[in-house]
């Protein structure tokens, strides 16, 4: 079957385009060229308020305006030209004297009459500073282009497309010598590319909280380093040659050290991996994220953050308890169990949010007692927030450690304390 197009990537950088016409489709056009670098020169007697502001925010002679009526000529030295004017006779002209000059021309009112069209582009951005465009023509049907482009970009923002690189990445190297020879420029020798690493914030664990910059991140990764907590469901649609190590951690049981995590991301972005440690919540609450960056950055690593929806917010949230509430409560803190809450300052009209607590419940709820936040002050336990398995049990300071025990709640969950517990359906529930 033959094929009307040649799909083809044009380099322009330097080169110069000409736009002729002045109205927004021309702008759009000038505005793509300027940002791949090319030259731009607009013909039209009058351009429309984008072009003027194209051509003052553009970088100097990125953009020329020439202010009168297209002419024989114009196209000399052209590399390219765009003809938007709204006029099919001057499109015609445009494109003829583009045939006979051996231009190609891209003609927006009739695609037809031009002998180059532009297609329905979605671009997106990967970790190794690299980029897909994928380029969408449906047959002169500029509206099913457009509609196929956006399913792609959604896909490709989504990590459900296989984004990982097949090439070696070229840049910055570091030389890596054979441990056999202690000259740097034995045989043995050979140069490699660093890795990088990315802390994923991976949410409470359903996927459907991921970020979408995280799913595109992991949809990169070579080896995963990942957290009891993180969203594990993810794992299944990595490619089975992506390496997947279980550092998760249980209560009292921390089977892989901080500090050889933080070995193994260093170890795989040495050797050339692109490295995700997936955990669960945010990087930075509760999570060693900061440790994480810290020993990566000291090893030379590239490293970066992705936030995550943290399970101090959103858990309470999963069982209707909003940690902030007008009337009720003006601010919250969050906390570790592990660490005590003894002298947490604020009343019950001040959430506090403890991550890690069950095992200390009764000691905690013993130890935030005071005047200003008396016995009676509402709790509320949430296990596994957004899981197959979440139960909300709820209580005072008083009782919550006697409830809790009553009915069996274990990790992982989170700790509300404060009035906002009364506006959740589980406080009604009992109160009823």
């Amino acid at each position: 079957m033959a094929h009307e197009i040649y799909p083809l990537g044009l380099k322009i950088a330097g080169r110069l385009v000409v736009v002729v016409g002045g109205g927004p489709v021309a702008a759009r056009r000038a505005r793509a060229l300027v940002e791949a670098g090319a030259r731009v020169r607009v013909i039209a007697p009058d351009v429309c308020e984008e072009l003027s502001v194209l051509a003052q925010v553009s970088p100097p002679g990125a953009v020329e305006l020439v202010a009168r009526a297209y002419r024989a000529g114009d196209l000399d030295e052209a590399w390219l030209v765009h003809t938007a004017t709204g006029s099919p006779t001057v499109d015609q002209q445009v494109s003829d004297d583009a045939e006979r000059a051996r231009v190609f021309c891209v003609t927006a009112g009739d695609a037809s009459v031009g002998s180059a069209w532009v297609p329905a582009v979605a671009r997106t951005a990967l970790t190794d500073d690299a980029e897909v465009t994928v380029a969408v023509t449906a047959g002169r049907d500029p509206r099913r282009a457009t509609a196929i482009r956006d399913a792609v970009a959604a896909a490709l923002q989504s990590g459900t497309l296989p984004l990982r690189r097949r090439r070696p990445r070229i840049g910055k190297v570091e030389r890596v010598s054979d441990t056999r020879s202690t000259s740097a420029t034995s045989a043995g020798a050979v140069e490699r590319a660093s890795g990088r690493v990315w802390l994923v914030g991976g949410g409470p664990g359903d996927t459907g909280l991921v970020t979408a910059r995280g799913r595109s991140v992991l949809a990169q990764a070579d080896v995963v380093v990942v957290d009891r907590l993180g969203p594990r469901a993810l794992l299944r649609e990595l490619s089975p040659d992506v390496e997947v190590i279980d550092v998760g951690k249980t209560s009292g049981n921390h089977p892989v050290p901080q500090d050889e995590i933080n070995a193994l991301l260093v170890q795989h972005a040495l050797a050339g991996r692109d490295v995700v440690r997936l955990k669960g919540g945010d990087p930075y609450v509760f999570g060693r994220g900061g440790e994480e960056l810290a020993a990566c950055r000291e090893a030379g690593i590239e490293v970066a953050v992705v936030p995550g929806v943290t399970s101090a917010v959103s858990v309470p949230a999963a069982a209707g308890i909003p940690v902030t509430h007008r009337g009720v409560a003006r601010g919250f803190s969050v906390l570790t169990g592990h660490d005590g809450a003894a002298g947490v300052p604020g009343g019950a009209d001040h959430t506090l949010v403890l991550l890690m607590g069950v095992t200390r419940l009764a000691e905690t709820a013993d130890a935030l007692v005071t005047a200003d936040r008396p016995a009676d002050t509402p709790v509320a336990l949430v296990e596994d927030g957004f899981g197959p398995r979440q139960r909300v049990t709820v209580g005072t300071l008083a009782d919550i450690a006697e409830r809790a025990a009553a009915v069996g709640v274990r990790p992982p969950a989170v700790i509300v304390v404060g009035d906002v517990v009364r506006l959740s359906p589980a406080w009604a529930q009992q109160a009823r």
